[in-house]
């Protein structure tokens, strides 16, 4: 059976009408979902039938990407290009977003066989300026739950305990 080449134009029939609706909706759906998985882009699809009823798809967050869409629409009336449009742009932040992406690698300790004497003892004071900010965290927040501890045990134990003494 050869398809033939329908005129696009309403449909008078209302039957055939909601049937082409509802077969076309799910085809629609259907393509979005795929375009979606194999092209990793995020869609947001919406529809309001002649009934007023609604039907909806979104490959993620519905209104994350509305809100996405607000944004970007405030940013063309206010004359800025988005980021697509903006020539090397895109470019430069891919390559920055691989240079710190492999930093972070190397940070944890992973991809560091390339590296020069240099760039292990950068990385080697970075390490030690991260643990020593994370001990001093870690013995504020212990010296804090000490004196929680300590206010609690005074505020439980007698003033006349001798035990009073040793906990101040």
């Amino acid at each position: 059976m050869v398809r033939q080449k329908i005129e696009i134009k309403k449909i008078d029939n209302l039957t055939a009408r909601q049937v082409t609706f509802s077969k076309r909706r799910k085809g629609l759906f259907k393509k979005a979902k795929e375009l979606s998985t194999l092209c990793d882009a995020e869609i947001a699809l919406i529809v309001f039938s002649a009934t007023s009823k609604l039907f909806d798809y979104s490959s993620s967050s519905m209104i994350h990407l509305i809100q996405r869409h607000d944004y970007h629409r405030e940013k063309s009336k206010l004359g800025l290009q988005p980021l697509h449009i903006q020539g090397n742009s895109h470019s430069l932040l891919s390559k920055q977003l691989v240079d710190l992406t492999i930093e972070l690698k190397q940070i944890k300790g992973e991809d560091i066989q390339g590296l020069g004497m240099d760039n292990l003892m950068k990385l080697e004071k970075l390490v030690d300026g991260a643990i020593s900010r994370i001990r001093k965290t870690k013995n504020e927040k212990l010296e804090d739950e000490m004196r929680k501890l300590k206010r609690r045990a005074s505020a439980s134990i007698p003033r006349s305990s001798p035990w009073l003494s040793y906990l101040q």
